[in-house]
């Protein structure tokens, strides 16, 4: 790749990552090429469809969500591995905004980023069944459970303002704790 072109895709990317930081992953590619200083033709070339651009914004991130989950599945203790690897990927929500959104409306709608999607479904189906085989996780619990717990930790995190971390972290140990089968009483 010619040097002007890579300079070109690198401002994109970290203009991208600004604009949905700011505005979502909706926000349109004209903005985004805008604050990249490129025109919008080049930003079409370059990514031709809005979820790629997404997808390659949010590449790094994905990769440390990846090797987070690969982490995760090496545990041997299937509660510690879930636990560990959803607050790990909350925490990725409060350190980055546009991963937030990306993710999130990326989870819930079952639309954009389908291989990181199917990679973070794939980690979060084979925890969970893990820690419901060893009796740690309520049987009724569903992989969707997961996906609505990360997108009311978007709700936290943008409510939280300065104290993002803290209600984050707060609120994912809260929901956790919710998956556990109750205590029996005598």
């Amino acid at each position: 790749m010619r040097t002007d072109a890579e300079e070109n895709r690198t401002r994109i990317l970290t203009a991208a990552r600004e604009v949905f930081a700011e505005a979502g992953t909706s926000a349109p590619m004209a903005r985004v090429a805008r604050r990249a200083g490129v025109a919008v033709a080049t930003l079409y070339r370059r990514f031709p469809h809005r979820d790629q651009l997404v997808a390659d914004a949010f590449a790094d991130q994905h990769a440390e969500c990846t090797a987070a989950g690969a982490a995760a599945l090496r545990d041997p203790d299937p509660a510690h591995a879930l636990r560990s690897m959803v607050h790990t990927f909350c925490a990725y929500q409060v350190a980055d905004k546009g991963l937030t959104a990306a993710y999130t409306t990326a989870l819930i709608t079952g639309r954009g980023m389908e291989q990181q999607r199917a990679q973070v479904e794939q980690v979060a189906t084979t925890l969970l069944r893990r820690a419901q085989a060893d009796g740690t996780i309520r049987p009724g619990v569903r992989p969707d459970d997961f996906w609505l717990l990360v997108a009311g930790n978007a709700g936290v995190i943008a409510a939280a303002g300065a104290e993002a971390a803290m209600a984050s972290r707060r609120y994912v140990s809260h929901m956790l704790r919710s998956f556990e089968p109750q205590a029996r009483t005598a």
